[in-house]
């Protein structure tokens, strides 16, 4: 289950997470709605480009700007916060959005307290894991 658009909905798309013993380069994206890392977008771009249901995320240390050429190809797009106390993602949110222009769902995944909702609401995320 996610918040979505301020309601608890069921959530379908599953989030890609390297274990030590896969690369960017070599992970297996499983069938179906998935969201990648960033690194493995990057790598892999020219096999997932072709899949409909593709989304990606990336860690507060990555820059929105890597993906302003392929912003149109996902219906989702999440920023991972480490720790509650990492503001980075809201800067990438805001990049996004403001800067970038994209329109789809903006996710928050990792450690995302209830009681910063609000706030990453103000910089355009509409659905929180």
């Amino acid at each position: 289950m996610i918040i979505k658009n301020k309601k608890i909905v069921t959530d379908d798309w599953v989030v890609l997470r390297l274990n030590e013993q896969e690369s960017a380069e070599n992970v297996t994206v499983a069938e179906g709605k998935m969201i990648v890392p960033l690194q493995v977008w990057l790598q892999q771009r020219d096999a997932l480009q072709q899949r409909a249901e593709i989304g990606v995320w990336l860690s507060s240390a990555e820059r929105p700007e890597d993906l302003k050429d392929d912003l149109n190809r996902f219906s989702v797009i999440a920023v991972d916060f480490p720790k509650f106390s990492d503001g980075r993602g809201y800067s990438i949110a805001y990049n996004l959005r403001a800067r970038l222009g994209y329109t789809g769902e903006l996710r928050a995944i990792g450690d995302v307290l209830r009681d910063q909702l609000f706030y990453m609401q103000r910089v355009g995320f509409d659905a929180f894991a």
